[in-house]
């Protein structure tokens, strides 16, 4: 699917004020520490008591006690001792008491007695500091340090505690003993304490104030290191300077800046200078444009290129650009640079799919806004910028584009892929949708993944050009949260009172959210003001409109009725929109109902619905795409994609480019069945291979009805009365004629083979099992995983070892299907690392980390599985051993028909991976036969020369037999009856 898991709460509202990133509810001790108040002592009938001196700076101090239901010390009481710096201590016995009443005195006359209410204690360690009570050790860990120290510094400015502690565990010891140990104040708003870790380089910690509010970081706690680390507002700086250290003001402003360039094209100009220097650093640019009708435009922007689109034609303009640092000075202006627009450029003429066999075409799969940056204009963090840890990172959630995709086809096309398949380009509105899987505007790209010059048509129109493919994810089954612009978008209730004013935008009539714009008064690229409203809307349908639900939220906020969008509270219309939430996700109403809050979901089996969907796709068929990859299509019913969506595809691509181009228009579905038997747990209707036949009965002319019927129909036919199909398979040695006439029109992702390539050899007998109940398995979209999952429905990337992912390949690019991979796994990418946590951590801790960095430099392919030329860290990239290996799988597929289109069979075949493929159309005629890792004989097959495509080996077969010894992991040997030979040069593992 590949949006962001958000759990599966029933209750949107808390969900969305928690994606708010405000400090929040700090009530709760982490889970890897003990309860916040327990009170922990080495001995049940003592009290240690700690008193701060340094307010008094009382030569000697004095506790005057009184166990509970005891009798007081004779008075000044006893004379306490010396603890730590600022810190004295005494320890007391309390009998069977459970506390103690207390004073304190310098022993000549000056007293502290709370006010005269005296002082009530319990027992283990508590601390009196300017009339606060509280339970730690100030002093503990303030012996002199032996190894590794850690200072951290606590930020309370915003919680107004008047004590901290810190809470901790360094990597591989023990939680400290709840509360933890007391920090000291360092100035005003910080607390202070150093730490010593041992051996430890991190750790663990959490904080509170001594009485039971704590900040955990939402129940993460904080990964600190040692060294200097301040935390405030939950943001970590590791190595960062004393917050308390005395400041210079800073007077000396950044130089100007240099080498400023204009250029211009059409009616767009790109600005472009070197980076100013600065005595701490430039926090951000002032562009200044003049010229044209519109007067002097001033523009801040954070990164060294400026694009200023939208123009007047033929018009001469001047730019200058200031430095600007944190302090707020700024460098004096640059020397100006000019360029002249010329006429405004027509819509890039729409693409021609290639319209070849997609079989041929092994795909590469990137989220483009994680893949490679090609112009930082158009980056954007957005409401989650800060709370994920992004910001820190500074690596924003919409970071690679279009431009960066272009820049890098020749990365591509030298590991050998000739199809690209991109995350969904339409316009997204939720808190987390870099992915692309919460569609706002269908009708319109994402400003976010474009640039001049690079727009969605000009990628499509590049990859073209290269001889490679693009397919397009799309949705069909769920919108945004906030509805469909153009169908439906659903008015929310909202107020800007005092408690919510920091949500809710004000409304800016003139202005239209597209993600990339910033709407003035609000200063945010994601503005809502747009969606919510006081007063109850014309038509409002919603229940109890603005009401107090009578719950509160995590900050102690009013929650009110119809404040957050939800399937059944009326809010969303029900011709338009499905009203409950999913309860069996085998069950029928798991295509009819809302997968997630985030998921606002189609009624799919409407006119008016279908009708948007399939308009808005139109377009980007228009704009010659290759094939559409289908996200949740399990959820939509087979009978309304087979009367509606599959159809009109087919028609729409017939009709602007032919007959031919419509056969060879790639739709493979994401069937998502989860699960290692043929059939999803015994449901037809929720099986992958179900998706790729026709109906096989009439039914209602109501869609809603007809969806009902099937469902009924098919579940009582049960798994052994489905269709079956020989396509795949070869007669004997003999390729056959598929029978494609009860085709659906869409093909699958193979979940079955996905979900057991924790194994090859384990996937091999998983994907052969269910095939003859596919349509035709040959075209099966195979990949090891994905954005969402790992084999098994891991949560990882893969993480088997170089020589499994090197078999598991071997396999993928020899065996029926198209091999895909997951943009990075030819390096291992982040193996191990959780593919997606939402915004509760980094994207570069997970799957979905940046990968331009090893992209940086420069490379040309020369064919499809062969660079040109690289320099820089792409370089090193293309030299990574699992690279070396799928260039060459990419060459011997390309060179073998056989391994593209080819039927197969394991008759007459013994070994564990083995078996053989055929393909013959008119003059052609490949036969090979393959072993993966292990050795092979083969019977019963036809005499002739066969050359191994791996070695060159030549084997003559005049008895029908041929036997091939074990290669070894992750190599493999590939006999073509009357073959080309070797092809490619021998690498780490295809030798």
């Amino acid at each position: 699917m590949g949006r962001t898991p958000l759990g599966r709460s029933r209750r949107p509202l808390l969900a969305a004020l928690v994606a708010t990133g405000l400090l929040g509810a700090l009530a709760g001790p982490p889970e890897t520490g003990p309860a916040p108040m327990e009170t922990v002592a080495a001995d049940a009938n003592t009290a240690t008591v700690f008193y701060y001196t340094k307010t008094k700076n009382w030569s000697s101090t004095y506790l005057h006690y009184a166990p509970d239901g005891g009798a007081w010390t004779t008075v000044p009481g006893t004379k306490m001792e010396a603890a730590c710096t600022d810190w004295v201590k005494k320890t007391v016995d309390l009998g069977s008491a459970a506390g103690l009443a207390a004073t304190f005195n310098d022993g000549g006359g000056t007293w502290d007695n709370n006010g005269g209410a005296n002082y009530a204690l319990g027992t283990g360690n508590i601390t009196v500091k300017d009339g606060v009570i509280a339970h730690s050790d100030p002093c503990a860990g303030t012996e002199p340090a032996e190894g590794n120290q850690a200072t951290v510094y606590y930020s309370t400015a915003t919680t107004g505690w008047t004590t901290a502690n810190i809470h901790y565990a360094p990597t591989g010891g023990t939680w400290t003993t709840s509360p933890g140990v007391g920090m000291e104040a360092a100035c005003t708003g910080w607390w202070k304490k150093t730490l010593d870790l041992g051996t430890a380089t991190s750790l663990k910690a959490a904080f509170n104030n001594g009485n039971g509010v704590w900040d955990n970081n939402n129940s993460a706690d904080y990964a600190l290191t040692s060294g200097t680390s301040t935390v405030k507002d939950r943001t970590v700086t590791k190595d960062a300077a004393d917050p308390c250290a005395a400041v210079e003001p800073d007077t000396e402003a950044p130089t100007a800046p240099a080498k400023v360039t204009a250029s211009a094209t059409n009616t767009s100009v790109v600005v472009s200078w070197d980076a100013a220097t600065d005595n701490i650093g430039v926090t951000k640019y002032q562009v200044a444009r003049t010229g044209g009708t519109k007067g002097t435009m001033v523009t801040d922007i954070g990164s060294t290129v400026f694009s200023d689109t939208g123009l007047e034609e033929r018009t001469r303009y001047t730019y200058t650009v200031k430095a600007v640092d944190a302090a707020g000075n700024t460098s004096p202006a640059s020397a100006a640079a000019t360029a002249t627009t010329g006429d405004k450029a027509p819509d890039p003429a729409s693409g021609t799919p290639l319209g070849t066999d997609p079989r041929k075409d092994p795909i590469y799969f990137v989220l483009t806004a994680r893949f490679n940056d090609g112009d930082s204009s158009n980056n954007r963090g957005g409401s989650q910028h800060t709370k994920s840890g992004n910001a820190a990172n500074n690596d924003p959630m919409f970071r690679g584009d279009f431009k960066g995709l272009v820049e890098k086809l020749d990365y591509v096309k030298a590991l050998g892929f000739s199809a690209i398949w991109v995350t969904p380009v339409v316009l997204n509105r939720s808190d987390y949708d870099y992915h692309g899987y919460h569609g706002y505007d269908f009708y319109k790209v994402d400003p976010r993944l474009e640039s001049a010059g690079a727009s969605y048509q000009d990628l499509i129109n590049a990859a073209h050009a290269k001889g490679m493919k693009i397919y397009q994810d799309v949705v069909y089954n769920h919108s945004s949260r906030w509805g469909a612009k153009g169908l439906f978008t659903p008015t929310v209730y909202g107020v800007r009172d005092s408690q919510w004013s920091w949500y809710y935008d004000e409304r800016n009539e003139g202005f239209e959210y597209d993600g990339l714009t910033v709407e003035p008064k609000s200063g945010k690229a994601y503005y809502n003001g747009d969606l919510w409203s006081t007063a109850e809307p014309s038509g409002n349908t919603c229940l109890n409109w603005g009401k107090p639900t009578g719950g509160k939220s995590a900050e102690g906020y009013t929650l009110y009725n119809c404040q957050w969008p939800s399937p059944t509270s009326g809010m969303f219309p029900k011709a338009l929109y499905h009203q409950c939430w999913i309860g069996n996700w085998e069950g029928e109403d798991a295509r009819s109902c809302w997968l997630h809050e985030d998921l606002a979901d189609f009624n799919t089996e409407n006119t008016t619905v279908q009708n948007y969907l399939i308009g808005a796709y139109d377009k980007y068929i228009d704009m010659g795409v290759d094939g559409f990859r289908v996200d949740t299509a399990v959820h939509i019913p087979r009978v309304t994609w087979n009367r509606r969506f599959l159809p009109a595809i087919q028609e729409r691509v017939t009709q602007k480019f032919g007959a031919e181009a419509a056969r060879n228009f790639f739709v493979f579905g994401e069937v998502a069945a989860f699960v290692n038997d043929k059939w999803n747990r015994g449901s037809v209707n929720h099986s992958a291979q179900f998706y790729t036949w026709k109906e096989r009965k009439e039914y209602s002319a109501d869609d809603e009805v007809a969806a009902l019927e099937q469902f009924t129909y098919e579940n009582d036919q049960g798994t052994g009365n489905q269709p079956t199909s020989t396509n795949a398979f070869l007669d004997g040695n003999n390729y056959h004629t598929p029978d494609r006439s009860r085709f659906s029109g869409m093909n699958i992702i193979d979940m079955r083979m996905h979900m057991n390539f924790g194994d090859a050899q384990n996937a091999y007998g998983n994907g052969k099992d269910s095939d003859d109940s596919v349509n035709d398995a040959t075209y099966n979209v195979v990949y090891v995983d994905s954005h969402d999952y790992g084999p098994n429905k891991s949560s990882e990337r893969y993480t088997g070892g170089t020589d499994a992912w090197a078999e598991n390949m071997a396999l993928m690019w020899t065996f029926r299907g198209i091999p895909t991979l997951y943009y990075g796994s030819e390096i291992e990418f982040q193996q191990g690392k959780k593919i997606d946590c939402g915004p509760s951590c980094p994207l570069a801790t997970t799957g979905r980390a940046y990968y331009g960095d090893h992209l940086a430099g420069s490379v040309t392919a020369s064919d499809f599985g062969t660079v040109g030329s690289a320099s820089g860290e792409v370089a090193n990239t293309l030299a990574q051993p699992l690279v070396k290996h799928v260039q060459r799988l990419n060459q011997i597929r390309r060179a073998v028909p056989a391994l593209q289109t080819g039927q197969y069979s394991t008759e007459g075949i013994s070994g564990s991976m083995a078996f053989k493929r055929r393909y013959t159309s008119g003059s052609t005629d490949s036969f090979a036969l393959v072993t993966v890792t292990g050795g092979a004989t083969y019977t019963g097959i036809p005499n002739g020369t066969y050359k191994d495509a791996v070695t060159g080996d030549v084997k003559t077969v005049s008895n029908g037999t041929l036997s091939v010894g074990a290669p070894g992991k992750g190599n493999l040997r590939v006999y073509v009856l009357n073959g080309p030979g070797k092809i490619g040069a021998d690498g780490p593992y295809l030798k």
